[in-house]
């Protein structure tokens, strides 16, 4: 019995050792971290590309009362994640994602009060750089509708689908990302707003809506796209393309969608 508890003693203590930490921090009252973090952030994920998210925690300084920030540090914690994702960088399965809002020991440096760690773990086998999906179908026809365009045209980004209640892309979504990508970069004076919508849900300000659009906004932000041609507007259940409730997994399908506006062409 002693042997077993010295054992899972000794393994406790090898996963937090193995645990590293890389810490994002953010301005006063702003759930999206800080650029000269934003840059810190891309140049760990480029060295890093092996790594396995275990944690995520999310914290505030005191100003304000603690549940304003218990809020306000989820947000933050939500953001990193979120950019961890659409770069690509693996996250468990069980990762922890927890907001503490001011209730740590808190730096006299407010600064440093402000912030989000990342826990993760190094996997020994590097993984191979995925091979990306050729997106050139989907960009010609997505280029050519744009050279067409008006400001206020409204494009569906066709097969750009999420796992149902969450902001997780199916996997035939990737060429659409990429192609996006594509077109954003050759047209250089291209503004579009991203809408996230949902299905099985009228409410329109359901939050989920805003995470899917969050989560293109964020793979265009970190793949290079200034964010001075990008922005995100939740619709949640108010626009779907099939009424609600939906009769088919099909319809849900395409009710949890992200279309975009075009602001500048």
């Amino acid at each position: 019995m002693k042997n077993t508890f010295t054992l899972l003693m000794l393994a406790v203590i090898f996963f937090t050792q193995a645990q590293q930490k890389h810490t994002v921090y953010f301005d006063f009252d702003i759930d999206e971290a800080n650029s000269s973090s934003v840059t810190r952030l891309d140049d760990w994920m480029t060295q890093n590309k092996n790594a396995i998210i275990e944690k995520v925690y999310g914290y505030a300084d005191s100003k304000g009362n603690n549940d304003y920030n218990i809020h306000l540090s989820q947000r933050r914690a939500n953001d990193v994640l979120n950019r961890l994702k659409a770069y690509g960088i693996a996250v468990n399965n069980n990762v922890e994602v927890k907001a503490f809002g001011e209730d740590f020991e808190q730096d006299k440096n407010e600064t440093k009060n402000r912030k989000v760690d990342i826990y993760y773990s190094l996997n020994d086998e590097v993984r191979p750089e995925p091979k990306p999906d050729d997106p050139d179908s989907y960009e010609y026809e997505f280029s050519q509708r744009v050279k067409l365009s008006r400001v206020g045209d409204k494009f569906k980004l066709d097969n750009l689908n999420f796992y149902g209640g969450t902001a997780e892309l199916l996997p035939e979504s990737r060429p659409v990302l990429a192609g996006l990508l594509k077109v954003m970069k050759e047209n250089p004076n291209l503004k579009i707003e991203i809408q996230g919508h949902v299905c099985c849900n009228l409410n329109k300000d359901h939050p989920l809506s805003k995470e899917r659009a969050i989560t293109v906004y964020t793979y265009l932000q970190v793949h290079g796209i200034d964010t001075s041609r990008i922005s995100y507007k939740n619709f949640g259940g108010s626009s779907p393309i099939y009424k609600i409730p939906e009769m088919t997994e099909m319809e849900k399908t395409a009710n949890r969608r992200v279309e975009i506006e075009i602001i500048a062409n």
